[in-house]
């Protein structure tokens, strides 16, 4: 059987806000944490609103992880 690939999702458990970075950062095998920080480095330093409109951009076109016990039909 092959592997299935990583796939991105908007965090369920233990999110902030609307589980965007959380989902980014399980995806990317970084703490948590780090990612709000760099997020919130980068927004300030591109004046609020790229950082801003790109995190509800991905608020709309990540999914939320499918919960635990749910099976999706393959295929």
């Amino acid at each position: 059987m092959a592997d299935q690939p990583k796939r991105l999702y908007r965090r369920r458990k233990g999110r902030k806000l609307l589980g965007v970075l959380g989902g980014l950062a399980d995806f990317f095998g970084l703490d948590p944490s780090l990612m709000r920080i760099a997020y919130l480095v980068i927004t300030f330093f591109t004046l609020v609103i790229p950082g801003f409109v790109l995190y509800l951009v991905l608020v709309f076109i990540v999914p939320v992880e499918p919960k635990a016990g749910s099976r999706k039909e393959e295929g």
